[in-house]
């Protein structure tokens, strides 16, 4: 349904987290280098669990890779505590969107923001005084208001036990 890009993320239990949230909503995960982890960190698997396979996973050399990979015919979303932005809520997401993290340190660098119109610039609202959330519970808000809006497309209707995958039964 969407596309996800973490732009040099550097916590690995975040990442294993955001393929954990990717998989149970039918995301895709893109990474942009440099990572701050290798990619079989033990924080990475434990926060992942056994999620791996269940994801598509892409790492990209650059930013540019990334983008011309994904193709510009999409509508690219960045998330940015930067004004001006629309609040995550107010946006009618759509099959194949890409939105984009940056990294837990600094966010989306000004250069990378300014590729992306003030309409396209997306924030998740805070009380007063707070930086930001925490990359995964942020990636994890916007996806799933993503998925609300298309009311939760093939998620599991059964008990939780009809939902296991056959190798977890």
């Amino acid at each position: 349904m969407l596309e996800i890009v973490l732009v040099e993320p550097q916590i690995a239990g975040n990442t294993g987290n955001i393929i954990r949230t990717c998989a149970n909503v039918g995301a895709r995960l893109n990474l942009v280098r440099p990572l701050g982890f290798d990619l079989d960190a033990a924080a990475l698997r434990r926060g992942g669990l056994d999620y791996h396979e269940l994801v598509d996973t892409q790492v990209w050399d650059s930013w540019a890779d990334c983008r011309a990979a994904l193709g510009t015919e999409r509508r690219w979303l960045a998330t940015t505590t930067r004004a001006p932005h629309r609040r995550y809520d107010r946006i009618e997401y759509a099959s194949g969107d890409v939105v984009v993290f940056g990294c837990e340190a600094t966010g989306l660098s000004d250069a990378l923001l300014a590729e992306f119109a003030d309409d396209r610039r997306v924030h998740i609202p805070m009380r007063p005084s707070n930086r930001s959330l925490n990359l995964a519970n942020a990636v994890s808000v916007v996806m799933y208001e993503a998925w609300r809006q298309h009311d939760f497309a093939d998620a599991a209707t059964g008990s939780f036990e009809e939902s296991l995958r056959p190798d977890r039964r």
